[in-house]
């Protein structure tokens, strides 16, 4: 069941995403060669709790950061460690909050130092297709509208869409109904209405769509070792056209 959220709540978790935007912008400082992935954890969960609020992953599900830190051919869902980060990776750092009775949910991926122009066009396109998705999140719209959007923005640039992990709603819970996939053909799915929170979050690959989980349980990586990007907004759907809760 889709939870419809009245105009007071989405105000309420807009206080939520404020948080997570906060936290993204700031740890997007500290992304340099040579910073251990567990100092941006650390940075991200007291600056969390400074706040009053509470790091929406930390022990969700068993998951045993604050954060995602994902470099490379890391899709989604890597685990903050003393791993370094070095010249010419990219991370994408994935980010929820709780706050209040609701949740925020964001993620960017950001270049380390210098990268060729192949990985600086993979970061382009990909939040240029979680721009494409919000651009389709129109109440009165389909919700696979979002999808073939995003779809479609990725595979003209000879990229691919991830199709094992998807967006989600969100409010109450971390995750709610609708999922929200990465591809998918126009006009199908629920009729998009006001009250609706998403979760739009395109996972890119360099290469193959196909990706695996490594023993830890977690971190997933492309099948071919290609590069991967992520990115993400929350966002609600309103009379008034899109609200995006977790741009600063």
């Amino acid at each position: 069941m889709i939870v419809l959220k009245s105009e007071d709540e989405i105000k309420r978790m807009a206080e939520a995403c404020r948080i997570v935007a906060e936290v993204l912008e700031g740890i997007g400082k500290d992304v340099c060669s040579g910073v251990m992935t567990k100092e941006l954890d650390e940075y991200a969960e007291s600056y969390i709790i400074s706040k009053g609020a509470r790091p929406a992953f930390k022990g969700y599900r068993g998951y045993p950061a604050s954060i995602c830190t994902s470099i490379n051919e890391q899709v989604v869902h890597g685990i903050p460690s003393s791993r370094k980060l070095r010249e010419g990776d990219i991370i994408s750092i994935d980010i929820g909050v709780h706050y209040k009775g609701f949740y925020g949910d964001a993620a960017v991926s950001l270049p380390v130092g210098s990268v060729n122009t192949q990985t600086k066009k993979l970061l382009s396109v990909t939040e240029k297709a979680l721009e494409s998705g919000m651009n389709k999140s129109i109440a009165g719209n389909n919700l696979s509208d979002i999808s073939s959007a995003i779809q479609e923005c990725v595979e003209s640039e000879g990229f691919s869409v991830v199709r094992s992990f998807v967006g989600h709603g969100i409010g109450r819970a971390l995750h709610e109904e609708p999922q929200i996939p990465n591809f998918g053909r126009p006009g199908e799915g629920p009729k998009l209405v006001p009250g609706m929170t998403l979760a739009i979050e395109p996972m890119v690959n360099a290469g193959s769509w196909e990706v695996i989980v490594l023993n830890d349980g977690w971190t997933a990586v492309t099948k071919d070792k290609s590069l991967s990007a992520h990115f993400e907004h929350t966002v609600a759907i309103t009379k008034n056209g899109i609200s995006i809760l977790t741009k600063v």
